[in-house]
């Protein structure tokens, strides 16, 4: 295993340790991406079954200061190639410090949220490998709304093309925020519950999207505001 770049790197069980938890996730190390100095990653990964998408995994050291330095020389390695940000995997030894990793991702403006930037929850080693975990991030509740908004219609149009019905499964749509898009949307919305979630979504997108004598000009109510065979959600109807 080749060694990571950083001045500070972590022990090389440590990098084995996530090598291996990554390849239980399903995700193979592969020869270094062709810009593998410039973003000094510890090790690349592909994800299985899909050859393109190859993730660079960065193992800072423990520690929040180095964790936001490697955050900081991958943001300026990435942005010199110009484009949107790359996939990239980091890797902390607890979830406070993914929440760290993610709040400084957000002040730098980056992450915003690509889904394609996770990081990797991974405890010591005496605290059991099945501890780690992708750390869901935390977003503000106008963009979680946002981005409900955008699966929710998503979701109603696929059900008139395939079924024909507006007939929308809720649940299905904060799956996807969670798997798809990577967000916490109870701790995002101070919730302790995905019904609580809901009842939630369904006040910021009325507050949202309010339009004096149009009830019906918002995506928001038009998608969001359970009428007819929509109505899957009793609270909403309440």
């Amino acid at each position: 295993m080749a060694e990571p770049s950083d001045a500070g790197a972590p022990s090389p069980d440590r990098l084995r340790d996530a090598e291996h938890v990554l390849k239980k996730l399903g995700y193979a190390r592969v020869p270094a991406g062709a810009r593998s100095r410039e973003l000094e990653a510890s090790f690349w990964v592909q994800e299985a079954g899909i050859p393109r998408r190859t993730f660079p995994v960065f193992v800072p050291p423990d520690d929040r200061a180095e964790l936001s330095a490697r955050i900081d020389r991958w943001l300026a390695a990435a942005r010199s190639g110009g484009g949107r940000l790359p996939r990239a995997i980091f890797v902390t030894p607890s979830d406070s410090l993914a929440d760290v990793a993610w709040e400084h991702l957000a002040r730098r403006g980056a992450g915003a949220i690509d889904p394609e930037v996770s990081i990797l929850v991974m405890p010591a080693r005496t605290r059991g490998e099945e501890a780690a975990h992708f750390q869901l991030r935390i977003a503000a509740p106008r963009e979680v709304l946002r981005i409900a908004t955008g699966v929710v219609a998503g979701l109603f149009r696929r059900a008139q093309a395939v079924e024909g019905t507006g007939q929308i499964d809720f649940e299905e749509m904060l799956r996807l925020l969670r798997e798809r898009f990577g967000l916490d949307v109870q701790r995002s919305l101070n919730v302790r519950s995905d019904e609580d979630a809901l009842f939630v979504l369904y006040q910021l997108a009325q507050r949202d999207s309010y339009a004096p004598g149009d009830a019906g000009a918002s995506l928001h109510l038009l998608v969001l505001k359970p009428t007819g065979p929509a109505g899957r959600v009793p609270w909403f109807a309440a």
